[in-house]
């Protein structure tokens, strides 16, 4: 009784039966009345009551001592007790007669007026074309009809009962069908939840049934997809997690161990590369946790009225001279006049320097490296890789936006690379090792770190063409 289907079913069944009911006795209860009304007709009829009245109209002229023809007619068997042509007597009607004007003739202790509307039937007096009066009949509750009619109405009654039931086990089976088709894609979708719920991510039920049905199947299998999507990217970025610290650990355990087999001299030197190592895991773990505050928008802004030339200024003091190093051109452009951004300058610091490092560390020798900063009203969402995240608890926020694009002559991205340039330890050329391609978190952190201010970030890159790195961050709004 817990199951839906059942409980569908049942409901069918009981409206099902209880319609049928209520239209059977209802049906049945209007045929025998208007079939007791069509032998009271009848019979009024063949006893020429009605022609009897007619005829004493026409000779009177008038409804005065009229009884005396019912009283003739019901002592000659006419009205009243009248028997049928079979000689089986049935209950008598109760005859009322108006004239033409509707006013009671007969018989006297009725009301003077009443609605023909009230009774089971009329019949007409009709003398030479023209209705002198009417004969109002009203049948009595329960009225005995002759054999012939009685079986008549027991075989319309049993062709009603018959009806009935077809029509019954019709709305059950069907009620039954409707109630299986309606819970089992609802089974389908349960067992696929225990096989998820037990690991089996890989789980999908077909699209199919009503559009209710489906757009949940379609709903449940777009979840199940975003959390295979999910695990996979969990247990990616645990293996990755592993891998990058695993070769700093080994080689702080190396040296460590030499150094207490007196491999290695216990000299300054000795130490400071097990302490480069030790720097290097600290910059993965706080690189990993800002990643992991900024997704989860825990991170906190200062944010504020920056202005773009003095960012820009302290990027070439920070990487003006490892350019030149490199032999590196790098070109910063911004325009007089530029609005200040609304930000969190360290962050904003952050951003520029983990694009600009990326981008040091692909360019080749005698490359170029390209910084401008523009005023631009519409964000270029054809160049999106993301949508930005909701900014709505972001105050001071203004439509016009401060683009800022790095682009380099480095070797470019390929397509198929192109998408997860923005996930975690993700390198363009997978052969290079940390301390030539990074951890793999710059590009993660900075993309975060934009959009939690409000802004968005893209690539647009091609193999041999270099790269061009973008993003947006609001406009302060002048305070006068």
């Amino acid at each position: 009784m817990n199951r839906l289907w059942v409980q569908l079913t049942l409901g069918f069944a009981v409206v099902t039966t209880a319609a049928v009911l209520i239209v059977a006795l209802l049906a049945d209860r209007q045929v025998n009345s208007q079939f007791r009304l069509f032998l009271a007709q009848d019979r009024l009829a063949d006893s020429e009551l009605l022609d009897q009245l007619a005829e004493y109209y026409g000779r009177t002229g008038s409804w005065d001592g009229v009884a005396a023809v019912f009283r003739n007619a019901s002592g000659s068997g006419a009205a009243g007790g009248m028997s049928n042509r079979r000689g089986r007597g049935w209950g008598a009607p109760t005859l009322v007669l108006q004239d033409s004007s509707g006013q009671v003739v007969y018989p006297e202790t009725a009301p003077a007026s009443l609605d023909p509307r009230d009774w089971d039937g009329t019949l007409p007096v009709v003398w030479q074309d023209r209705t002198v009066g009417n004969l109002l009949i009203s049948l009595p509750g329960r009225m005995a009809a002759a054999t012939p009619e009685q079986d008549f109405l027991i075989q319309i009654n049993q062709a009603l009962l018959q009806a009935g039931l077809l029509a019954g086990g019709l709305g059950v089976g069907l009620g039954l069908l409707i109630a299986r088709g309606l819970t089992a894609p609802l089974q389908r979708l349960a067992g696929a939840a225990q096989q998820i719920a037990q690991g089996d991510l890989q789980q999908r039920v077909a699209s199919s049934g009503t559009a209710e049905i489906a757009n949940v199947a379609r709903s449940f299998n777009a979840m199940a997809a975003s959390l295979q999507r999910a695990e996979q990217v969990r247990r990616t970025m645990v293996a990755d997690i592993a891998h990058e610290l695993r070769t700093p650990l080994s080689v702080i355990q190396g040296n460590l161990q030499a150094l207490l087999d007196d491999v290695y001299p216990l000299e300054k030197s000795e130490i400071a590369v097990i302490h480069n190592e030790t720097l290097l895991l600290n910059r993965i773990v706080s690189d990993l946790r800002d990643l992991a505050q900024a997704e989860a928008g825990q991170l906190q802004f200062t944010l504020q009225a920056l202005a773009v030339d003095a960012l820009v200024g302290q990027v070439r003091d920070v990487f003006g001279d490892q350019a030149a190093a490199k032999g590196i051109d790098l070109e910063l452009h911004v325009p007089d006049g530029l609005p200040p951004i609304y930000a969190d300058y360290d962050r904003v610091q952050q951003v520029l320097h983990n694009i600009l490092a990326n981008a040091l560390r692909y360019t080749p020798t005698g490359g170029r490296i390209t910084l401008q900063v523009r005023e631009t009203r519409h964000a270029e969402r054809s160049m999106a890789v993301q949508q930005p995240a909701d900014t709505s608890n972001l105050a001071h926020q203004s439509p016009t936006l401060i683009f800022f694009e790095i682009t380099d002559t480095g070797p470019g991205i390929a397509p198929e690379d192109l998408p997860y340039v923005f996930e975690r330890f993700w390198r363009a050329d997978r052969s290079r090792s940390r301390e030539q391609g990074g951890s793999g978190l710059g590009l993660a952190i900075a993309r975060q770190l934009v959009l939690a201010q409000g802004g968005n970030m893209g690539v647009i890159s091609e193999p041999g063409q270099g790269s061009w790195f973008w993003f947006t961050l609001p406009a302060a709004r002048d305070q006068g």
